[in-house]
């Protein structure tokens, strides 16, 4: 396949990447095709799975496939390019709780913006060039609107790929006691992490539901998460012609200061480890080498 060998080249993945995914792929494609006939509409197909899991290359090598593979035309989107501008979340900051000024939780997206794009990808109209956002993680910042890749819609399958896509709001009981030093210093009162379980059982409750499918990359622990993320920023700092200012969760940050950003992460994707292998419609496990082991098919 030529097209998986580009693939794996232009995002500097392990040579045998493609081999380790089409195990999967081939199957999930197969599934997805026969959810797409059955619908009779265009689906969306949420993956999720801890920071550095790999969902969203293998989210991006799913929509090739698809498109390759199958009669369906697909495209990815994350709602990681939905995050709040630095701007409005400072306000939010302001307004709310210092700890809403890190992007990554619940509250730190524009759902509204998400809807919209979803609704332009999926409407069965007439054809037509759809921009969708982006977010430069290196500057911490939305992409200028012009800057934004364009997509001809509608198309038959929207792999909606996010660290939380699908997550489900933990029982209040649960909340008092902070999961690490972040909540212990800076949530004593319990009101960054209360308000984020607040907007999952609303707005990101709403969203979800849309979704049609969805497939957990399941990490071995979140012990795993630092160190795979670490990963991540070496990637993101070697594409890098000159290394940005710093700031938080940006790649020019300390071992110290990403394990901090990580903290804010951590809660909800304790629970999600531990809550949505019972309702995610596939389950693909991730072993301690980064690589993708084996599968089971949920619900569907």
């Amino acid at each position: 396949m030529r097209w998986a060998e580009d693939f794996v080249a232009q995002h500097r993945l392990p040579a045998d990447y493609a081999g380790t995914a089409q195990p999967f792929a081939g199957p999930l494609a197969e599934r997805i095709e026969r959810l797409r006939v059955s619908a009779g509409r265009p689906i969306l197909v949420g993956v999720t799975g801890a920071q550095g899991s790999g969902k969203t290359t293998f989210a991006r090598f799913l929509s090739k496939w698809l498109s390759r593979r199958t009669h369906l035309s697909a495209v990815c989107f994350s709602l990681d390019d939905v995050y709040l501008t630095r701007a409005e979340r400072r306000a939010l900051a302001r307004r709310v709780h210092p700890l809403l000024e890190t992007r990554g939780v619940p509250g730190t997206h524009d759902v509204a913006l998400a809807h919209r794009v979803l609704d332009a990808l999926t409407d069965p109209g007439a054809a037509r060039k759809i921009a969708v956002p982006a977010f430069d993680k290196a500057t911490d910042e939305r992409s200028p609107e012009r800057d934004w890749r364009r997509v001809d819609a509608p198309v038959d399958v929207v792999l909606f790929e996010g660290w939380c896509v699908g997550a489900r709001p933990q029982l209040p009981e649960t909340l008092g006691d902070p999961v690490n030093e972040v909540e212990a210093a800076e949530d004593g009162d319990a009101v960054w992490r209360t308000g984020v379980n607040e907007r999952l059982r609303t707005d990101y409750a709403e969203l979800f539901a849309r979704l049609d499918m969805l497939i957990m990359l399941r990490v071995p622990s979140f012990d795993s998460v630092f160190e795979w993320r670490a990963l991540q920023e070496r990637k993101l700092r070697e594409r890098l012609q000159e290394a940005p200012a710093e700031s938080e969760g940006s790649p020019g940050l300390s071992p110290a200061g990403l394990r901090r950003f990580i903290r804010h992460y951590e809660r909800l994707t304790r629970h999600m480890l531990e809550t949505m292998p019972a309702y995610a419609d596939v389950v693909i496990d991730i072993d301690a080498n980064h690589r993708m082991t084996g599968s089971r098919a949920g619900r569907g």
